[in-house]
Order: C-alpha cells, then structure tokens, then sequence
C-alpha cells in the first residue's frame, strides 16, 4: 500500500495482515482521488472508520489542510501511528465508536470517508447523526465504500457511484 500522489508520493504505508481487513486498493483509490482532488486543497477532513489511515494520509499529501482519524479498534489506531510518521501535517486522532465520535464533535468537515467493516451495516445510523450535528459543510461531500448497493435516506443525495468489482463507492451531498 503507498500514497499515490502528492508531496508523500510513494512513500510505502504499513498495512495489516490477514484478511480480514480489507484496505481500499491502489485501483480504487487512484479513481477516489481523481475525483475529489479538486475538493482536497485547504479542507478538513474526516477520516470515520480510519483503519491505517491511507485515505486520510492521502489527503494531507494532497494538500487537506487537517485530517481527523478516527477508529474504534486500538490495533488500527497502532498502525495508523506508525503511517503518520511518514507526515508532517496537521491532524488528530480519536479512538471512539463512529456513534459516540459524531455524537461529540462540534467542527464541521468538508469531506467525510466512511469505509466500515463491509459485514456491517451503518450507513442510514451514521447519516443522521452527521445531519442531526450538522457535521458536513454547505457543498461537503461524504464518500462511503461498500460491498453492495445501498439505499440512501432521505435528507441525502447521491451525486455519483462509481462501482469497482465488488467495492462500490458512493458520493453523498446533503440535499438542499
């Protein structure tokens, strides 16, 4: 796993062993970032189920001004410490369940990444408590990565939906 773009370019990411997590590809991520690097330059970002931390590291190589990570699980918080060593960027951690993480925060993010272990289903839960907090800015965006077709509540949109084999990812604005 590496960061694809940007001041990091290149520079090789730890990754977990086993199969049991699944991180977003190199395939997936070139075409994830593709079309959010205009979206990227000054934003703040949250990266909800971090894992290590790839997407939000990649973020901060491509010039987001701060990244929030943030995980429940105290192994992926271990290795995300270990990527971050690899930058010198603003950015925060947090190891909280998604439910207690949003339910606290009071600053609001311009794009926020949602890849939850694909077995669980958290999307329609996690989307009202962005919208309840008003945690998403005017034009944010939210991507969500998935196994499966999702349905999407109403309150929220879905501008695109690029699907890759069998990881699909959707981006999400707030309706207006």
């Amino acid at each position: 796993m590496r960061i694809i773009a940007g001041k990091y370019r290149g520079r090789i990411l730890k990754e977990f062993l086993g199969k049991d997590i699944r991180p977003t590809s190199d395939r997936v991520k070139e075409s994830l970032f593709q079309i959010l690097s205009p979206r990227l330059l000054g934003a703040n970002v949250l990266d909800l189920f971090c894992g290590s931390g790839a997407l939000g590291i990649e973020c901060l190589s491509r010039g987001a001004e701060r990244v929030h990570f943030n995980d429940v699980s105290a192994e992926s918080l271990a290795l995300l410490r270990k990527n971050l060593t690899r930058v010198s960027e603003e950015y925060s951690l947090s190891q909280m369940d998604f439910r207690d993480f949003l339910k606290s925060r009071r600053e609001k993010f311009d794009l926020i990444f949602s890849d939850p272990p694909y077995r669980e289903d958290f999307l329609e839960e996690m989307l009202f408590l962005i919208e309840k907090h008003d945690l998403l800015k005017e034009n944010g965006i939210l991507v969500h990565e998935s196994e499966r077709e999702e349905t999407v509540p109403a309150g929220w949109q879905i501008e695109r939906i690029k699907n890759y084999g069998r990881t699909y990812l959707y981006f999400l604005e707030k309706e207006s």
